[in-house]
């Protein structure tokens, strides 16, 4: 099925009530795309970002647009919208795109991935493809919450390769998708829990974890923030694990440095990372005020992965 994609240019400041009058003429599938949305968005979520693409600004600079699509067999519905279009006084582009599988092509994006020299990050549907001998870790990434695509992760994977034992246990804080949970236990680790602020994540991480095969109670996912939650802080605390990881932003890692040592043994590792090279000193300086060590630093592109243990080496 060949599809029409509509272009209407808005200013700003109309955009929301342009998009409400096509909505009422029926044209209800809109796409807003402002430049004020997006850095609203960011904005409000300050504390979880570092970084932000200057080749997306530069694209977003002064963009206040509505997109559509229409069939392109569909003559009454172009027809309408093009009256529609010359009664609000608003002008219109259109492109024909090339036909093809819209339900399938997005998967193109998610190729099986090698990380490290043990790992393949693979699309769940893809799981049964052969590995070549690389240990897979299954995902749906159209969940969203981390893919393996992103240096930082990579960096926290390559790291777990050299630590995971058969006895590891593994606290993973700012689980998302559950992409590290699930790479310590493909790696052997005896145990995971993974636990995020989002409760989105907690399904997302545990349906990823079925696709690789570990359910409860090698593979546990929470719900909770452990600054906050007091109680929560506690029962995890009472575990002993080997390995904590945490791969979010620098200021989320900073907030967490006074309760990371409650989770840490005197032979527990911590493996930091999503920090940016601009950031890093500022964490090494949050994890020593907290009776942290870092004992390596490992850098790809502008990101940082950090580990530590507890006291003075």
């Amino acid at each position: 099925m060949a599809w029409l994609e509509i272009t209407i240019p808005t200013a700003p400041e109309s955009i929301e009530d342009t998009a409400a009058r096509l909505t009422a003429e029926g044209f209800a599938d809109l796409v807003i795309e402002d430049q004020r949305e997006y850095e609203d968005f960011l904005e409000e979520n300050r504390a979880y970002w570092d970084y932000i693409d200057e080749t997306l600004q530069k694209e977003l600079a002064g963009l206040s647009r509505i997109r559509l699509y229409l069939e392109d067999t569909d003559a009454g519905s172009k027809a309408r919208l093009e009256q529609v279009c010359i009664r609000l006084g608003l002008t219109f582009t259109m492109k024909k795109l090339e036909q093809t599988d819209w339900e399938e092509s997005w998967k193109d994006n998610y190729p099986p991935q090698q990380v490290g020299k043990r790992l393949l990050v693979l699309p769940c549907w893809r799981a049964e493809e052969d590995t070549g001998g690389r240990i897979p870790v299954i995902l749906d990434p159209g969940l969203t919450f981390g893919t393996g695509a992103h240096a930082s992760t990579q960096l926290v994977m390559e790291a777990m390769e050299e630590q995971v034992t058969p006895d590891t246990a593994c606290l993973d804080l700012g689980s998302g998708s559950g992409i590290l949970s699930i790479t310590a236990l493909a790696l052997g680790a005896k145990s995971a829990v993974g636990v995020d602020i989002d409760p989105k994540a907690e399904d997302i991480a545990r349906e990823n974890a079925a696709y690789n095969g570990f359910f409860a109670p090698r593979f546990r996912a929470m719900t909770g923030n452990v600054t906050e939650n007091r109680k929560m802080m506690a029962a995890l605390a009472e575990e002993a694990y080997d390995l904590v990881l945490v791969n979010i932003v620098a200021d989320v890692i900073i907030g967490l440095c006074p309760v990371l040592p409650e989770f840490m043994g005197p032979d527990t590792l911590l493996i930091c990372s999503g920090i940016l090279n601009t950031r890093l000193e500022d964490v090494k300086a949050a994890l020593a005020g907290a009776g942290l060590t870092v004992t390596s630093v490992r850098t790809r592109e502008d990101w940082c992965c950090v580990t530590a243990k507890r006291g003075v080496l």
